[in-house]
């Protein structure tokens, strides 16, 4: 079979080895191809009955341009630049890596906090830059420092990774409160299950991990804001849609919100006219709590393992086709 990967870069920028996929066709790999619809993505294509991307979409009009394709397989945990619907009715399953980054966003969501604690990053620069050597006093800093003992943190989404951050914050010393639409029993013996407004209310931390829906899209809003703690802290590293980005940072810069800690944004890059750009206490990283090189490994050998199983006539980890 012919395989083509559409934008590897990202997922293999040359730490890894594409030898699994060597393994099961004639593969092609391009570092990137297209983050928007665009005739190229077809043209890459071509005959391959194998596709593999990350964020390329592949719509309706690329599927139809390309009736080889048999398999889509994911980079990724999240299938939405592809138009699942479509590749269903061609009987085209579409395949995605569903858990591989537990413990390395739920502890980039953690770093967030941390940082937005103690502004570690800022201090060490100023050292570096000569401020602390030619300091009048023996310490100085820029910034409130915050001790979380004691504090509330509120999980929104207390899935695997929302539970993984809830085990940290609890040995931190926090009480954690969750909020999820399906209460687990393996949730509450790391949280007190509560209502959104609940938790909005009486969390000095609210932190995301639930998966971007129609009913949830901009949840963290002016309206929902206004629940919330005074100088209350925002973390998002799930998804940049999940928050209404100008709310967000109108909250930042009256006070209401005390900080912000992002590694998503709505529009991907990042655009320069983007609110949060211009925000107070607002530490914003490109899209990265995925991206250690063990989460990428699993990422890596569980894509082998999806088009295995598919060429085997067994496909795994489907989507779209029940």
């Amino acid at each position: 079979m012919k395989i083509v990967v559409l934008d590897g870069y990202t997922e293999n920028p040359g730490d890894l080895s594409w030898a699994g996929l060597e393994a099961l066709g004639e593969l092609t790999v391009y570092e990137r191809t297209a983050y928007a619809e665009d005739p190229i993505i077809a043209q890459r294509i071509g005959d391959a009955e194998i596709v593999v991307t990350n964020k390329t979409p592949v719509s309706k009009a690329t599927l139809d341009a390309c009736p080889n394709v048999k398999l889509i397989a994911m980079l990724a945990t999240g299938y939405n630049v592809v138009d699942y619907v479509c590749a269903a009715s061609k009987g085209i399953p579409v395949v995605n890596v569903p858990t591989y980054g537990t413990a390395s966003v739920s502890q980039f969501s953690i770093a967030l906090l941390l940082e937005v604690c103690h502004h570690i990053g800022h201090h060490s620069q100023t050292v570096h830059e000569g401020r602390w050597a030619t300091h009048k006093d023996w310490c100085y800093w820029d910034y409130p420092l915050i001790e979380l003992e004691g504090k509330t943190i509120g999980i929104i989404g207390f899935g695997r990774i929302g539970q993984a951050e809830g085990r940290i914050a609890k040995a931190m010393g926090m009480k954690v409160l969750a909020y999820d639409v399906f209460p687990s029993d393996s949730g509450r013996e790391i949280a007190q299950y509560v209502d959104l407004d609940t938790l909005l209310a009486k969390s000095d931390v609210v932190t995301l991990h639930c998966n971007l829906t129609p009913e949830n899209t901009g949840l963290i809003c002016r309206e929902n804001i206004a629940k919330m703690k005074d100088g209350a802290i925002l973390i998002n590293n799930a998804r940049g849609q999940l928050i209404v980005e100008q709310d967000v940072a109108d909250a930042l810069n009256s006070g209401k919100l005390a900080a912000a800690g992002l590694d998503v944004v709505y529009t991907e890059p990042i655009r320069a006219d983007n609110p949060l750009l211009q925000a107070k206490n607002c530490i914003i990283t490109p899209h990265i709590s995925w991206a250690p090189l063990e989460s990428r490994q699993r990422i890596m050998d569980c894509t082998v393992e999806n088009i295995k199983a598919f060429l085997a006539g067994a496909p795994v980890n489907v989507v779209n086709i029940k």
